[in-house]
């Protein structure tokens, strides 16, 4: 990074999975290559991680619902956008342009401004096998998004299995949005 020049900003949004504790291993990640890593959850998955410590890590608050208008924004603008572990439920309102949450606004906001996003699904194969999902995840491809999915290192889990024992590709999503924005 050149002399003065802020980092770019990276959104890491978190769905309610078994891995959402596990996110600050992409936090810690981003920052080793020169990211100001901003954390958002859906309401769900704010249950499932430690906010207080990701505040801490990130020097930003961790946010999960939208602001009152009158409110400024408290985090700065993304320039690149991660979701994951993202759900079935995320990927297929995402998918038909639902913002019902702030993580879903950001990710369909996050389309219309062309800005580079990875997304690594966390699911089970009943969920996943879905014929709403696989059209999902052919669309976001569509659009630019970089899927971690199946062929791509990441596979589903069986059902009732309580959740992947396979650990999340952090690694290769954030090389996806490197990728595309140029920034290390």
């Amino acid at each position: 990074m050149l002399a003065g020049m802020t980092a770019p900003v990276l959104y890491v949004i978190v769905c309610a999975t078994t891995h959402a504790r596990e996110v600050g291993r992409l936090v810690r990640l981003a920052q080793e290559r020169g990211w100001d890593t901003c954390v958002l959850t859906t309401p769900m998955a704010r249950r499932f991680v430690d906010v207080d410590e990701l505040a801490v890590l990130t020097g930003h608050p961790v946010r999960s619902e939208y602001k009152h208008p009158d409110e400024p924004d408290v985090l700065p603008p993304a320039d690149a956008v991660i979701v994951a572990p993202a759900t079935v439920n995320t990927i297929n309102k995402w998918g038909s342009g639902i913002c019902d949450t702030l993580a879903l606004g950001i990710l369909v906001e996050g389309i219309g401004l062309g800005l580079p996003i990875a997304a690594i699904p966390a699911s089970n194969r009943a969920h996943t096998s879905h014929p709403a999902f696989v059209e999902n995840i052919a669309r976001l491809r569509s659009w630019g998004v970089t899927v971690i999915w199946e062929t791509d290192g990441y596979p589903a889990h069986d059902p009732v299995t309580g959740g992947n024992t396979a650990p999340i590709p952090w690694q290769a999503a954030l090389d996806a949005v490197v990728a595309k924005t140029g920034s290390e």
